[in-house]
């Protein structure tokens, strides 16, 4: 097959990536353009979850800064691109996976060869998509198929979505919470290999060329940003990162084989179970790809047969959302605590790494398997959670929730631990907590652990805001301008109706009057 020609919108993702590769302002200068560049784009999946991370921080940041109004970000050039940016590298990602070069449409160009899709003009997030595989047999009628990605829906969800801002997919069903599901979920598969040879030597090449303009891209998929000065100082920055962030382990096996001491709880614990995991979990593969001055050529070229095989199946994240989000605040939010203060900080040094390990599975977290010796520290961790909130320590009621809910906590049966973690829940937001409020409406709005309730859901996101949860606040305030917009339609609405009962009278009175006269 011969290669598609390139379109216009190419040459600007081309664009886009040369000036981010040269160190230039992206399109002349984006939002968040030095945070963006902490991420490490080292064009793999895990850097699409370093990027979903800072979408969740910038929405913060813009709720905190009172700037979090979607349409007046979107009229923003500065945030525009952006977004654009962050939509070009996920289909560049994409189609890697693909072993395929990207092709990006815009709207009449989609019009033309998808004429069944119903794209409006007026939504930003449909103006372009990318083709990411071979799209020689696919049926124009047939949109979940379709090797089409609009790569700007899940930017804009991750950023502004939120239960009165539901966000609607081109190709049907619902859009994706973060790039990286959303490339996760159009990975090759068994049935759907739209891989061709030509394509594969294309992506050589590009991969090729990247590398020669970017030779000391650094490979770590860690979260911390780590800048180039120096081989050896490099080298010690990226060790130090390992070792101070992450439980670093390729597998379950790998992880078991580190010695946990049951006595986890002492001081000491945390680094010690933290030295052993690092030094014994990392392989000299992995040791490698934190040399500075690997390529990126040799990761695309030395993928495990597993990993290029058109059979991989989709992994969801590990972590529900409802419950990442909570560990995000309990870091962010501070809440003034009376008891159970250090109780609750050895807990978490233990309990912390093993969340570490999770979120760098790509399966959900009840997969993850642990060592007799792990889970016996995970449980005096857990003992020691439960001590701190029954002394009253509203964080440590909410993270023994979150493990009670998830089914990884101290009870002995689902339903128990349920019940349990509910709670928990309830208990903390009693006491005012505005993280366990906002939790306890999001559960009552989805039906997490409890039955759904949309306004004890309402209420308990008022009582949020009441206590300073900002996201919260501007939740309350948006729905409180919606429903004075209902009442202002239903009273003009009222009003109509009066004036023409009014006109009815006057036309029938004088009818009257003309038959009476």
């Amino acid at each position: 097959m011969s290669a598609s020609p390139s379109t216009p919108i190419d040459y600007i993702a081309a664009g886009y990536w040369q000036d981010f590769l040269a160190n230039r302002p992206v399109a002349g200068g984006i939002a968040y353009e030095s945070e963006l560049r902490d991420c490490i784009l080292d064009e793999s999946l895990a850097s699409l979850q370093r990027v979903d991370t800072l979408l969740s921080q910038i929405r913060r940041d813009l709720i905190k800064r009172g700037y979090w109004d979607e349409a007046a970000l979107l009229i923003n050039e500065r945030y525009r691109n952006l977004m654009v940016f962050l939509a070009f590298y996920a289909g560049r990602v994409l189609a890697q996976q693909w072993q395929h070069t990207p092709h990006w449409y815009g709207q009449f160009e989609l019009r033309k060869r998808y004429p069944t899709w119903s794209l409006s003009a007026d939504d930003f997030y449909q103006h372009m998509a990318v083709l990411y595989g071979d799209n020689n047999n696919a049926n124009i009628n047939d949109s979940v198929n379709s090797p089409i990605f609009f790569a700007l829906e899940p930017v804009g969800l991750r950023l502004f979505g939120h239960i009165d801002r539901p966000f609607v997919a081109v190709q049907g069903g619902q859009v994706a919470s973060g790039l990286y599901q959303a490339v996760s979920a159009r990975l090759p598969s068994a049935g759907n290999n739209h891989t061709s040879a030509t394509s594969h030597q294309n992506n050589k090449a590009d991969i090729t060329s990247h590398t020669a303009s970017n030779p000391n891209t650094n490979l770590k998929a860690g979260l911390s940003p780590i800048r180039m000065k120096s081989s050896s100082q490099t080298v010690a920055t990226s060790e130090h990162s390992l070792v101070k962030q992450n439980i670093t382990a390729t597998s379950a096996d790998a992880l078991n084989r580190a010695d946990l001491n049951k006595n986890a709880l002492n001081e000491a614990t945390a680094p010690q179970i933290l030295d052993r995991l690092s030094n014994k979990d990392l392989s000299n593969e992995q040791q490698g790809e934190i040399k500075p001055e690997l390529s990126k050529l040799e990761p695309a070229l030395t993928q495990t047969k597993s990993d290029r095989s058109p059979s991989v199946p989709v992994k969801p994240s590990p972590t529900p959302e409802i419950f990442s989000q909570l560990l995000i605040e309990l870091d962010e939010i501070e809440q003034p605590q009376t008891a159970g203060n250090a109780e609750y900080q050895q807990a978490c040094k233990v309990l912390e790494q093993f969340e570490q390990h999770i979120a760098k599975q790509s399966k959900p977290r009840a997969q993850v398997s642990f060592s007799e010796r792990h889970l016996a520290a995970k449980e005096q961790a857990l003992l020691k959670l439960r001590e701190a909130a029954h002394a009253g320590n509203t964080a440590a009621m909410l993270r023994l929730a979150m493990y009670e809910l998830l089914g990884e906590g101290l009870a002995t049966d689902k339903i128990t631990g349920t019940e349990a973690g509910v709670e928990w829940v309830k208990q903390a937001a009693s006491k005012d907590d505005s993280r366990a409020q906002r939790l306890l409406s999001r559960m009552y709005y989805q039906g997490v652990g409890i039955v759904q309730d949309i306004n004890n859901g309402k209420y308990w996101l008022e009582q949020a805001a009441q206590n300073g949860h900002v996201e919260a606040a501007s939740l309350v305030a948006q729905w409180q301008q919606a429903q004075a917009l209902i009442t202002t339609q239903k009273q003009e609405q009222h009003s109509i109706k009066r004036y023409q009962l009014l006109l009815a009278i006057v036309t029938i009175m004088a009818v009257l009057i003309l038959i009476i006269v």
